[in-house]
């Protein structure tokens, strides 16, 4: 049996599972102020250099670490905070999709955050 609607706190009545306007309003406006602190790509140590080592490990590691897929995306197993040393470390890296690293990676290192 399917979950019943809820009420949400403006008022309008919305599917189990959905969001309500003013909640996907509010989401967007917190990601808008995050992005607008946030240093660009170059600042957070994303270099010409990195894109090489990118692209080399890509052309290496075809396939997601999470799930198998076709990876996409280049991460650090360690955050690196801008550490030059951890960022191109090449034992730092490993090929993951999009979708796990946009969720499991995220859901992970949101549970280490104190570790």
């Amino acid at each position: 049996m399917p979950a019943p609607p809820r009420l949400c706190s403006c008022g309008a009545i919305v599917a189990a599972g959905s969001l309500c306007a003013c909640q996907r309003d509010r989401i967007r406006a917190r990601g808008r102020r995050h992005d607008a602190q946030r240093p660009n790509s170059r600042q957070r140590g994303y270099t010409r250099e990195w894109e090489a080592l990118r692209a080399e490990f890509l052309r290496l590691h075809l396939t997601c670490a999470f799930c198998g897929g076709e990876a996409e995306v280049v991460d650090h197993i360690k955050r690196h905070h801008g550490d030059r040393a951890l960022v191109m470390n090449w034992n730092n890296l490993q090929a993951l999709c999009k979708r796990c690293h946009d969720s499991e990676k995220q859901r992970q290192e949101r549970a280490n955050v104190g570790t």
